[in-house]
């Protein structure tokens, strides 16, 4: 099979990809490069035009080539025996909508399922499902009632139900913030939830070719000016990522069974990465990402490399499984 990088998207995430699918040309150098656009094309792109893309948290990645519709593309993959490493985040490249295209043509890629990914990416659902694979998540807070919540718990966090990387996020920390929650969720559907105070932590989890499944160490995250929002995440060199990270064995053993626990409430594929709070009254459980980041700077290529696993054998390993997971 030809191993072919798809990257980009329609979303907001898409210059998030275009970094990951830098770090994925250079393990895998072999492999072609797919951009999808914004306009929902698919445009061939040139190895040294995405090595010398220089800023892709902030610049839009121009491809210059003439493009094909997402679905022609596809076809193609098809006809010319591709597996697809995603190197997409959010939108409909994560809610399920892109996998159930290459399902419905047998097209290989990495990464969970289109069922898998949908509810995952439905943080609603998604905490929902947790639950009853026994992970702990914050209570949710009806838009209805946010006034009664705020005086409650003094503090709030209300985040877009379907999105990623932090956009969206909001911090309620005075009653002007209430009015910037209604007016975002007058747009979109918003997950309203009391502050809950802590350490951020996350933990991935990975799937063998050989069957075994395994949470990676989890990471301790420190954000640089107070919240782990998208510059904190992707801009800032202040924010602190320690892996493994300096949590008790009591705490790092929870974190890791927790994340597992919401790997398989979700019937996650290949790898995943749960986000926590670890609390003074225990872990409280954030949100699973089904295609988290894998650029130099993410957090789940330092948990490889913590676990002792190169990049390069890591997305191999996911080739294998694709490939497996469309011979069904």
């Amino acid at each position: 099979m030809r191993i072919t990088i798809l990257f980009g998207g329609s979303n907001k995430e898409r210059l998030v990809s275009v970094a990951t699918a830098q770090a994925l040309h250079q393990a895998l150098p072999e492999a072609d490069l797919w951009f999808w656009d914004i306009d929902d094309n698919v445009h061939v792109v040139p190895s040294k035009q995405l090595r010398e893309h220089a800023r892709p948290f902030e610049d839009e990645f121009r491809p210059g080539t003439r493009g094909v519709p997402l679905e022609q593309a596809l076809d193609q993959a098809r006809r010319e025996d591709r597996v697809l490493v995603l190197g997409l985040h959010g939108g409909r490249a994560e809610n399920g909508e892109l996998q159930v295209m290459c399902e419905s043509r047998g097209v290989p890629f990495t990464g969970s399922g289109s069922a898998s990914s949908h509810l995952a990416f439905d943080k609603i659902a998604a905490k929902r499902f947790a639950a009853l694979g026994g992970v702990t998540p914050p209570a949710g807070i009806a838009l209805a009632d946010l006034d009664a919540a705020f005086a409650e718990y003094g503090r709030l966090i209300a985040k877009p139900a379907r999105d990623g990387s932090s956009y969206g996020l909001i911090f309620v920390n005075a009653r002007q913030d209430l009015v910037a929650v209604r007016n975002a969720a007058k747009l979109e559907e918003y997950v309203i939830e009391p502050f809950v105070a802590g350490v951020e932590a996350t933990c991935g989890v990975l799937e063998r070719p050989d069957g075994s499944i395994m949470s990676l160490p989890p990471i301790e995250i420190i954000p640089g000016e107070g919240n782990f929002d998208y510059a904190a995440k992707y801009l800032l060199k202040s924010t602190q990522e320690i892996c493994p990270g300096r949590f008790s064995p009591e705490v790092t053993a929870a974190l890791k069974d927790q994340a597992m626990r919401a790997h398989r409430a979700m019937s996650c594929t290949g790898y995943s990465r749960s986000d926590f709070i670890v609390s003074d009254k225990g872990l409280v459980y954030l949100e699973t990402n089904t295609l988290p980041g894998l650029t130099k700077s993410s957090l789940y290529p330092k948990a490889l490399k913590a676990q002792g696993i190169e990049f390069v054998d890591f997305l191999r390993d996911m080739v294998v499984l694709a490939e497996r997971c469309a011979r069904r």
